[in-house]
């Protein structure tokens, strides 16, 4: 097994401040509202030319997130799916988020109903995709288009975040130009492609990496960081210990041998590390 064991001193940017002082952390835990949640979902049918999409939309009216005001519109964030396409676990994410205050979209980089059944499918879906970046921006920006004809968003406050396949997508849309505050990468690839399509970034970047992921080389996590140096990308990467690929997902089962795997610590901890980097997200843009 190709193992890429990371200093995490190395990679861990210092272009943003500190973010994990106690006491924000502490302000974060018991976040944004008293009130009892009332998550409401939608099924969102939207088209990529004759290609049929099916996209989940979840939100919560009684509750914002915590340093936005009432007065305004409310963040949004679009979550990129998995290779095995929108799924329970994208939906699951959604809740999460509305019970968070964020009015969640998960796109459809597949299509309605098309959906692989077994890994060897979803490497071939996804590699569809990772081989035709063009397609791939497409569809994601379609996604995103979506998540921004909900109501009561706030335009100026959006984010992404995606897992694996969908990892890779959020940097991918990132690349693409979209206007987005910023991006959160759990446990996807980090190539550089097209490392002159960093120029185009304009979203703060948080990566979350398994230090033994054997599926993302250190040779492509050293590219894509000299891509974003060199367009003076705000990113930050947290790696975490004993985690390999697929650490946020209960459904890789538990054994890290086969490079793919759950890690309940590392994902509680990526978890809290994107609200942390949401509060400063969107905070700050409700201050301005």
């Amino acid at each position: 097994m190709l193992c890429c064991c990371l200093d995490v001193r190395r990679f861990v940017s210092s272009k943003l401040p500190a973010l994990f002082a106690i006491g924000l952390f502490a302000g974060l835990i018991g976040t944004a509202s008293v009130a009892q949640a009332e998550v409401q979902t939608q099924t969102i049918v939207y088209n990529d030319g004759d290609v049929v999409l099916e996209g989940f939309l979840a939100f919560d009216t009684s509750v914002r997130p915590a340093g936005t005001k009432a007065d305004s519109g409310k963040p949004g964030v679009l979550v990129v799916h998995q290779w095995m396409g929108l799924t329970d676990y994208e939906r699951r994410r959604c809740r999460q988020l509305a019970e968070l205050g964020y009015i969640a979209f998960a796109l459809d980089i597949y299509g309605r109903g098309v959906r692989p059944a077994d890994t060897g499918e979803a490497a071939e879906f996804s590699g569809k995709y990772k081989s035709d970046r063009e397609l791939y921006r497409r569809r994601l920006n379609l996604g995103l288009e979506q998540l921004r004809k909900a109501d009561n968003l706030a335009s100026d406050q959006v984010a992404a975040i995606g897992y694996c396949f969908g990892g890779t997508g959020v940097i991918e849309l990132a690349r693409s130009g979209a206007d987005v505050n910023g991006i959160v990468s759990f446990h996807g690839g980090l190539d550089s492609p097209t490392p002159e399509d960093g120029a185009n970034i304009k979203a703060q970047i948080l990566i979350c990496h398994g230090a033994d992921d054997p599926y993302v080389p250190k040779e492509d996590i050293e590219a894509t960081i000299a891509e974003f140096d060199a367009n003076d990308v705000d990113w930050q990467m947290n790696v975490y210990a004993n985690a390999v690929h697929s650490f946020t997902q209960p459904m890789a089962g538990n054994d890290n041998s086969k490079g793919a795997a759950y890690n309940e610590k590392a994902d509680h901890r990526s978890w809290d590390a994107m609200r942390v980097f949401f509060h400063e997200l969107f905070a700050a843009k409700q201050a301005e």
